[in-house]
């Protein structure tokens, strides 16, 4: 039993990694999950799909690397947070299609929240903003607009859980109802500081807490696979949401430590330790991890597109043939041009958390044509992570006295261009890591610490290896005129108050 699998369900593919003790990837499956927009601001996924895909890389991966079953120590599950499946205890089935953490259905039902002041109370609890982004109010729309659903909920026939808690339900043959700590805080239903679910935010969202799954460490026991699945039973030991299963994978767990995933969106956290940072910038306050039942906190920002706006590039203005013809494109750019392209396709996230705002181009000129508009959206991703990061620091006024250095991954992290306007618009190092799988590796040492197999915190930080640093180069004017310039193109776009 010398290898670990980390299963990485995102929101637009399913995969699958073996790595061995040494926490080095030894095998890699991946299955693309299609996207379902139902109408305007829909985003949805078939829950069966996930989980044919998932059983399907898992299998793939396991024969890549020549193992057996018998050879793993333990999975870890990794997954896009926030989106929701309801279920039949009975029967396993959906209710629904699951509801993605990008759609806006929601977001009449949030306003409503908002007017009658509960938002406060949400906040105090939860470390979140009342907003369609999170699990709570998708479950609630999934009971009042399914036929039967509320009255199966009342009676305990029904189970919610995130995409985590919906695979681990199906892995175990439906014996195990558990997420962890990470997963939990991202419903608007848990109380941070205690750790636990909450009585009046149920209630208040109408959210039976019978629904609600066991609440566990991100690191233990989550169960065992069924035998029939992959040819014998393996423990399921490891469990985080996406973001801060990076977290742990790039080694932030000292205080000031902060990382930024670029996948579909963008999510940067800040490891803020044992203290939970009340934020005054409409940030996150949320839990990073939780370790033998110690819970450490994180400030995060949240951007809700990144590499989505270069799929847009692609498949809505088919200007490029394949995402990485982006930066090539951009490279084309006329200096000259200043075009700013505000990519709130489904609203816009942290620090702004405007639900109904919608995606915007300033600046177009005659001259201007697809390669600026490419370079728009990859500059885009800078603009918004100095939001997050200027944010933090107002937030956190320890952060600023440490000197400030990026860890990044995800995929937009590939281009060497992208990041080193990430360093020159943010004035600040940006480090990129030699091992780009930090999510499903955060998954896999999760799995691999509980089962005695892999280093504690420290030991595990240690390997972390940089592949290639970004230093700023632009010159302070020019970098304060060109975000003085995305500020005035946000405030363009926010929706009139």
């Amino acid at each position: 039993m010398s290898y670990l699998i980390a299963i990485d369900q995102g929101t637009t593919s399913t995969r699958a990694i073996v790595f061995d003790l040494a926490l080095k990837p030894c095998a890699l499956a991946q299955r693309e999950l299609p996207q379902i927009f139902p109408a305007p601001g829909y985003v949805e996924h078939d829950p069966e799909e996930i989980w044919r895909a998932t059983i399907a890389v898992v299998r793939e991966a396991i024969a890549k690397a020549g193992l057996a079953a018998k050879d793993v120590a333990g999975i870890g599950i990794t997954n896009q947070r926030e989106t929701t499946v309801v279920w039949d205890r009975a029967s396993g089935e959906p209710i629904h299609n699951a509801i993605v953490w990008q759609d806006r259905r929601t977001a009449p039902f949030c306003e409503d929240l908002r007017a009658g002041g509960h938002e406060a109370e949400i906040a105090a609890k939860t470390g979140l903003i009342v907003d369609p982004y999170f699990s709570a109010s998708k479950i609630a729309w999934l009971l009042e607009h399914v036929e039967g659903a509320r009255s199966k909920a009342d009676r305990g026939v029904l189970a919610f859980g995130t995409i985590d808690s919906f695979l681990l339900w199906r892995l175990t043959g439906g014996k195990v109802h558990a997420t962890d700590a990470s997963n939990a805080a991202r419903t608007s239903l848990l109380d941070i500081g205690s750790g636990q679910w909450d009585e009046e935010l149920c209630r208040l969202f109408g959210v039976p807490m019978a629904m609600l799954p066991d609440v566990r460490d991100c690191a233990g026991s989550f169960g065992v696979t069924t035998p029939d699945l992959f040819g014998a039973a393996i423990p399921v030991l490891g469990m985080a949401g996406d973001q801060q299963a990076a977290t742990v994978g790039q080694g932030c767990f000292t205080p000031g430590m902060m990382k930024s995933t670029y996948g579909t969106g963008c999510f940067m956290l800040l490891n803020t330790g044992a203290e939970r940072v009340t934020s005054q910038s409409r940030l996150l306050s949320t839990i990073a991890y939780q370790l033998d039942g110690k819970r450490t906190y994180a400030l995060e920002g949240a951007i809700f597109i990144a590499g989505a706006a270069v799929q847009w590039l692609r498949d809505g203005l088919k200007i490029i043939a394949k995402s990485s013809e982006a930066g090539v494109l951009a490279a084309k750019a006329d200096p000259a041009e200043e075009v700013y392209l505000v990519p709130a396709f489904v609203g816009l996230g942290a620090p702004y958390w405007d639900a109904q705002a919608r995606g915007a181009i300033f600046g177009l000129t005659r001259n201007s044509g697809g390669a600026e508009i490419a370079r728009a959206a990859l500059d885009a991703v800078g603009y918004q992570t100095r939001d997050l990061i200027e944010a933090m620091h107002a937030d956190w006024p320890t952060s600023r006295g440490t000197k400030t250095v990026l860890r990044v991954d995800g995929g937009m992290t590939a281009s060497d261009a992208t990041m080193q306007f990430l360093a020159d618009i943010l004035a600040a190092p940006v480090d990129r890591p030699v091992v780009m799988e930090t999510t499903a590796l955060g998954a896999a040492y999760l799995a691999g610490r509980a089962a005695g197999l892999c280093p504690d915190l420290d030991g595990f930080a240690a390997q972390w290896r940089l592949d290639k640093r970004f230093v700023p180069h632009m010159d302070a004017q020019t970098r304060e005129w060109k975000y003085a310039g995305w500020k005035d193109a946000v405030r363009r776009t926010l929706t009139p108050s």
